[in-house]
């Protein structure tokens, strides 16, 4: 039973009256002021706790000596640079000790491919928010796409996923005076022309979704005020956003399109013509459209689409499947007269790749003639360059790939068929290769340094048998040669949602900060994730939601089974949406750990559409305000599951004031909870860097030492 020790009048009031006449019964929240994200009481509550946590983690022996080595990796000079293509040139955002909020900067392709790229900084973020004195954290740049000359760039106060937006010009290396500016909010842009944009934001009262996004979209020309923007598409307020998209081909071709999110996996397409008629595509609420090329949209389908043009004539495409499909085919025919069929060979829409059952499409990208796709078998990844042959249909190619590998599409070129793409593995630093998709070789233009010593570690792909029989793979990388004892300090980490997979990467702050010491690191492939496609994610959605916690379960006691760790030495860590299956792993099944790293949690299951931006995963989880969906989401939300006389592992919970995406409410009421129950936690937020949890290296240095000094603590003897 909630106790309401301590509660203000206020907030009980404000708890009764969230609950509704209907809940009037149920006990009120006694916590719900800690999601005033920074009134005083809260701020000053979070104050106590960070004066109770980081003494103890900083003071402990371990955390300078992993501070440094973390800060070591975060801010090493001999990182790759991550490259973007602006019209011929390539940009990289960078970060170091010497530019801590860092420094947008570019070269040209000849000088990024030699051994030591001359870089011109068009941006110097630390200058910027000194001269200004703002907190501007980098959120990316959106470069017009013909001219490649200005830029809309992003910058956030804090780390939010909220943006103020400046129009920049990169001959002058400086914002455009009266150029386009637009104040913070989420908002989701695109250039219809140089002097045009098209967006959605917050507009003003009634503007925005439940879910806290825009669902009016305008035309925006060069020298208008925001009032002056002209709509041109309006959502519905339960949808999670409307958002604008146009695609450009190397023909010439260009299509707009209006993306209703009606629930986060389902949109609504529409095409929006020059006269500004937006009418709804046929394709299923169930895909992504990845780009264009030669004039036909390149989508992925989540579900199976059967295509009919006519009655008796259609094509079944399987979820998972890459297809193209020209827009004209999904426009409204006009009538034909009786009896009158046509015939065509032509591949329209055409299966580029479809997925086996143990495969999945992780990546999309188009370049001028080519599809390139990142694919997955039995979660292992390759990459392939998919060619249209007309009539015959689409055929596909791979490129230079590693066995056992991630594999990842970085960037294609604005002009030609040029792509960028990474291959890695747990203990294989990661290779930067470049290709041209028409052809079937690529360059190693950048090798990571080994950033930890893995000569002692093996890899092995293992399985688990969850609870209703589903094999349910998983990796662990360990030392060579341990006995198999149970005294093993692991790690096991998962996320299990939003068709998200995890992948065999290279992480060099796991590897120099806990695999180097001595410890096992796993990765658990549950289901909610996409590592085998569409169905592998829907296994786990709603009410089905209990199998990726079970799919946890069994991977953690099959690791305790064959004796490479034990309660005493197993540890889980997770965050965001694996954050809320941390909070389910300490309440369901408190007696396999020995450490819990809680981090940006979901966690309060019944109030979350509550909060910002939540209402946007209704579609992953379900809706509470529902009595029949909220009682299955009440069997496991971990806020109302803490209770008296059960004995927890000591948690680490953490999150950051600045997280306008992951509510730090939900961080704090569970700690609070815990509090009230005498049980152990410790607790640290972070007051800047918003849903990624760290704005700098110096920032993410002591982010990862706090995490792995509370591990240490907990499950290593030394």
């Amino acid at each position: 039973m909630l106790t309401l020790r301590s509660v203000s009048p206020a907030a009980l009031a404000l708890a009764l009256l969230a609950a509704g006449p209907a809940r009037a019964q149920e006990p009120a929240d006694p916590h719900l002021a800690l999601e005033g994200v920074e009134t005083p009481s809260s701020l000053d509550w979070v104050k106590a706790e960070n004066a109770k946590t980081l003494p103890v983690l900083t003071g402990d022996k371990r955390y300078q000596g992993l501070h440094d080595a973390a800060l070591k990796v975060l801010a090493a000079k001999d990182r790759i640079a991550t490259p973007t293509f602006v019209g011929s040139s390539v940009f990289n955002f960078w970060q170091d000790a010497d530019h801590v909020r860092g420094v947008w900067r570019r070269t040209s392709l000849e000088s990024y491919r030699s051994a030591d790229p001359k870089w011109e900084t068009v941006i110097d973020l630390d200058a910027l928010a000194k001269a200004e004195g703002k907190n501007w954290i980098w959120k990316g740049a959106d470069c017009h796409p013909k001219t490649h000359d200005r830029c809309l760039v992003n910058l956030s106060n804090g780390g939010k996923d909220a943006v103020e937006v400046r129009e920049f010009d990169l001959a002058t290396k400086s914002f455009v005076k009266d150029g386009f500016f637009l104040p913070e909010s989420k908002q989701t842009i695109d250039w219809l022309d140089a002097d045009t944009l098209i967006l959605t934001r917050d507009w003003g009262a009634g503007t925005t979704t439940d879910s806290g996004y825009g669902m009016v979209v305008k035309t925006l020309k060069r020298g208008q005020s925001l009032d002056q923007a002209v709509e041109v598409f309006r959502g519905e307020k339960a949808d999670v956003s409307a958002r604008p998209h146009v695609l450009r081909d190397a023909k010439g071709n260009r299509v707009v399109l209006i993306e209703r999110a009606t629930d986060f996996f389902h949109t609504k397409t529409f095409l929006l013509d020059d006269a500004g008629k937006a009418t709804q595509l046929p394709i299923p609420e169930r895909s992504s459209i990845r780009g264009m090329v030669g004039g036909d949209l390149i989508l992925t389908v989540e579900e199976p689409w059967n295509y009919e043009p006519m009655p008796s004539l259609g094509r079944n495409f399987p979820a998972g499947a890459l297809i193209s499909v020209s827009p004209k085919a999904l426009l409204p025919k006009p009538p034909r007269p009786a009896g009158d069929i046509a015939i065509s060979n032509d591949c329209d829409p055409c299966t580029i790749f479809a997925p086996g059952a143990r495969q999945s499409i992780d990546q999309v990208a188009v370049t001028d003639n080519r599809v390139v796709a990142v694919i997955y078998d039995n979660v292992k990844g390759g990459i392939r360059s998919f060619s249209d042959h007309g009539e015959f249909g689409w055929r596909g190619q791979g490129l230079p790939g590693l066995d056992n590998a991630a594999v990842s599409i970085v960037a294609t070129a604005d002009s030609g068929d040029q792509v960028f793409y990474t291959v890695e593995g747990f203990v294989t630093p990661t290779q930067l290769k470049l290709a041209d998709a028409t052809k079937t070789d690529a360059e190693t233009v950048k090798t990571l340094p080994a950033r930890f010593d893995a000569s002692r570690l093996q890899v092995e792909q293992k399985e688990a048998v969850s609870k209703d029989g589903t094999k349910i793979p998983y990796f662990l990388v360990s030392q060579k040669g341990a006995k198999l004892d149970g005294s093993a300090p692991t790690l096991l980490h998962a996320y299990g949602g939003f068709q998200l997979s995890k992948l065999p990467v290279y992480d060099p702050l796991i590897g120099k900060l806990w695999l180097e010491r001595g410890g096992s690191y796993a990765v658990a492939n549950i289901r909610g994730g996409g590592e085998f496609g569409p169905a592998w994610h829907e296994a786990a959605l709603k009410a089905n939601r209990q199998r990726a916690y079970d799919d946890y379960f069994a991977v953690a006691e099959n690791l305790i089974s064959t004796k490479v760790t034990s309660p005493r030495h197993l540890g889980a860590y997770g965050r965001s949406n694996g954050g809320l299956l941390m909070g389910v792993a300490l309440t369901q099944r408190p007696d396999l750990w020995n450490a819990v790293v809680v981090e940006s949690p979901l966690l309060d299951m019944i109030r979350y559409t509550k909060l910002p931006a939540g209402a946007s995963w209704i579609g992953e989880y379900g809706d509470p305000d529902k009595p029949e969906e909220r009682a299955w989401i009440s069997t496991y939300s971990p806020y109302q599951k803490l209770r008296a006389g059960v004995k927890y592992p000591l948690a680490y919970i953490t999150t950051s004031t600045k997280d306008d995406r992951v509510h730090p409410g939900h961080a704090r009421k569970f700690s609070a909870r815990l509090a009230d129950l005498g049980q152990p936690y410790m607790y640290y937020e972070n007051t800047d860097g918003g849903h990624a949890n760290g704005a700098d290296p110096a920032a993410n240095a002591k982010r990862w030492a706090l995490h792995y000094t509370y591990l240490s603590r907990q499950l290593m003897d030394h």
